[in-house]
């Protein structure tokens, strides 16, 4: 019996696949199973290849594999797609009934479980259950107990009355019932249950939670994927703190829109991905001129241009870095799991507020949609620390003030930090302007004080070198020959391929860096290493160049842009056989 089991279902959009998927994924993990969901989905509304994918077991599971054990296929080309994973003791569950299944024989020694699934679904009160019926039938094949499902077919239909969550219910039973009594299943999977209850969460829903946790009250989106579930988790839950989502007509009023609640006092955020961002970029210069704080997720995906919207890739990187004209400070935050999504949200604000600078906090596809199992104290709204910066109330105001009284809010300073007064504060009064200005913000053209500003922004990125951790995590052996560096979803991935290399005693260093800018110093790692490996969802190696530009060392890239997320037994194959390349040359 396998220690993990890899399930999935696959049909056109439109045909409730991702809600399926979800409802299946809840019930192993109210289950007490961890699970780890993937999906690949088509650019349209309806039509196209869609599936979603859930790799579950007992302990907890951090990438997907090239492995399918159970596949539930509303189409033909369901199959056609999964074949590569299929192996010999795969069940596919399928219905026969269907025309264009009629003639579908599972390839090789595969188990086929032909269900009528649609007529099963009528006789529960509905075509449009035939996707719970296949729930069922999954259950059976799986040894995988229904009651379970019970609780996940509530929460999901209980706002549509009781008929329809009973509905549901039958419909489930009459899959399971099915199989039962028509196969006689030697099933070589048996789903263990606990008494565990995990949290389930999407790396979207974990930034969004970040933000509530942070103290963010508002909050200006337009819908792109894959980062409008950002924008989703977050209305409704934060109006029950004072808080407000506003939907702008595009990008540009998003970020302005933000803009202008940072700078009325409120922790404000906006939410985007690639071509968002290009639009975003004038207002983003704006933002770090007038020193206003502001956090803006780009949820990246494959580019350019429109690119591919629903499929992964890290290729905006540059863009954050050095995107807008003139020299503009900024930090780059990259979680790496999404836990840490939660968590550097958070930071991100933080920063944001500290040192008056404009915070991207960049995650990709691969974590903004992937599902995975937490326990419930993994995120503790009670231990987040909030920290608003150099904030002047009417007490503190006046050592800020010039000889005629009036309030600096562009004051040079030593650590290029100046005061921040709230819209309020007596004797606060301001402004701010995208012209260079003085101290008091009125524009100038004085070269002077053009280099002391310039200077003054600057030196709130090497204030920050000082006084935060820029940390990188590390896991395996600190003494092994061979070190691998990446960056965002790529750590879970790149974890379990160190397992499956280990079997093969082949020993890895592995750092995963969730800071992009300002970046830890990897020279003493790069430099004790015989080999470095740097791995990334980009067909260029922007992160392999800045390790090579910090380090003056050459290093070895595995780059993947072809829209789907590395997977842990892929990795670990291609990290042998980069290894074995290089004992090739050196051979030579």
């Amino acid at each position: 019996m396998p220690e993990d089991l890899n399930w999935a279902i696959g049909g056109e959009a439109g045909d409730g696949i991702d809600s399926t998927g979800k409802i299946f994924a809840q019930a192993l993990s109210r289950a007490g199973r961890h699970v780890f969901t993937s999906k690949d989905f088509a650019s349209r509304i309806r039509g196209g290849y869609t599936a979603y994918k859930i790799r579950t077991a007992v302990d907890p599971v951090e990438s997907v594999v090239d492995r399918l054990d159970i596949l539930i296929a509303l189409t033909e080309r369901t199959v056609e797609e999964n074949l590569d994973e299929l192996h010999e003791d795969s069940i596919i569950i399928y219905d026969g009934e269907r025309t264009m299944m009629s003639d579908f024989e599972p390839p090789g020694e595969m188990t086929g479980l032909d269900v009528p699934l649609k007529r099963l679904a009528e006789d529960a009160g509905g075509a449009i259950m035939r996707n719970i019926v296949a729930l069922g039938a999954a259950c059976e094949a799986a040894e995988f107990p229904i009651e379970n499902l019970d609780q996940s077919l509530e929460k999901r239909f209980s706002g549509k009355g009781e008929a329809i969550v009973t509905n549901n219910k039958e419909a489930a039973r009459l899959g399971k019932r099915y199989v039962s009594e028509e196969y006689d299943l030697e099933t070589p999977y048996q789903l263990e249950t606990t008494d565990s209850d995990y949290v389930l969460l999407n790396g979207d829903e974990a930034i969004g939670m970040g933000a509530i946790a942070a103290g963010c009250r508002f909050y200006a989106g337009y819908p792109i994927t894959p980062a409008t579930d950002v924008m989703e988790y977050l209305t409704g839950r934060i109006d029950r703190f004072g808080g407000k989502v506003v939907q702008a007509e595009d990008e540009l009023s998003a970020i302005n829109m933000a803009l202008g609640a940072a700078r009325a006092g409120a922790r404000s955020m906006t939410a985007t991905s690639g071509p968002g961002i290009d639009l975003m970029t004038e207002t983003f210069g704006l933002v770090a001129t007038s020193e206003t704080p502001l956090v803006i997720c780009n949820v990246m995906r494959s580019g350019p241009s429109t690119g591919m919207p629903t499929k992964q890739e890290q290729g905006d990187l540059n863009q954050m870095l050095y995107g807008g004209h003139g020299e503009v400070p900024r930090f780059v935050l990259a979680p790496t799991t999404i836990a840490e999504c939660f968590h550097k949200t958070v930071e991100a604000f933080n920063l944001a507020e500290k040192y008056q600078t404009p915070v991207y906090l960049t995650g990709d596809l691969a974590l903004a949609v992937t599902e995975q199992t937490f326990e419930p104290d993994e995120f503790d709204m009670d231990a987040v620390e909030i920290d608003r910066g150099k904030v002047v109330d009417e007490e503190t105001i006046e050592e800020w003030t010039n000889e005629k009284g009036q309030f600096q809010p562009h004051a040079l300073t030593d650590d290029g930090i100046s005061p921040r007064a709230f819209p309020g504060t007596e004797n606060g009064a301001h402004m701010s302007t995208g012209l260079e200005h003085d101290e008091l913000g009125r524009r100038t053209e004085d070269t002077d004080m053009r280099i002391e500003q310039v200077d003054k922004r600057t030196r709130k990125v090497d204030t920050a070198r000082e006084r935060e951790s820029w940390e990188y995590r590390e896991f395996g052996d600190t003494d092994a020959d061979t070190l691998v560096l990446s960056w965002g979803s790529n750590e879970g991935a790149m974890r379990e391929a160190m397992r499956i290399l280990e079997s093969d005693d082949i020993g890895v260093r592995f750092i995963s860096v969730p800071y992009i800018f300002p970046r830890p110093d990897l020279t003493d790692a790069v430099e004790a290493a015989e080999d470095v490996i740097v791995v990334e969802c980009n067909a260029t190696g922007q992160f392999a160049d800045l390790v090579e530009h910090d380090t003056l060392t050459r290093v070895q890239r595995i780059n993947k842009y072809n829209g789907v997320r590395f997977k842990a037994d892929e990795l670990a194959e291609e990290v042998r056989q980069t290894l074995g390349a290089t004992t090739e040359v050196e051979a030579q």
